[in-house]
C-alpha cells in the first residue's frame, strides 16, 4: 500500500503514522526503490484490527 492508501485506511495522518512506526507502534514500509516505500496490506490490517480489539 502507498502512504495515501494507508492514510485513507487508517484515517491516521502522514505525521501520526511516522510516529507510531517510530515509537515500534506501527508497521514497518518495504523499500520499493530509492525513493518509493510501500506497506504490507496484511500488515496494516491486522494493526487496524489489533486496535479495535484492545477498544474492548
Amino acid at each position: 500500500m502507498k502512504l495515501n492508501e494507508v492514510i485513507n485506511t487508517t484515517g491516521l495522518s502522514r505525521s501520526s503514522i511516522y510516529a507510531y512506526m517510530s515509537k515500534g507502534n506501527f508497521p514497518k514500509p518495504i523499500q520499493l526503490g530509492p525513493r518509493a516505500v510501500a506497506w504490507i496490506e496484511e500488515e496494516v490490517h491486522k494493526w487496524l484490527c489489533d486496535k479495535i480489539s484492545q477498544r474492548g
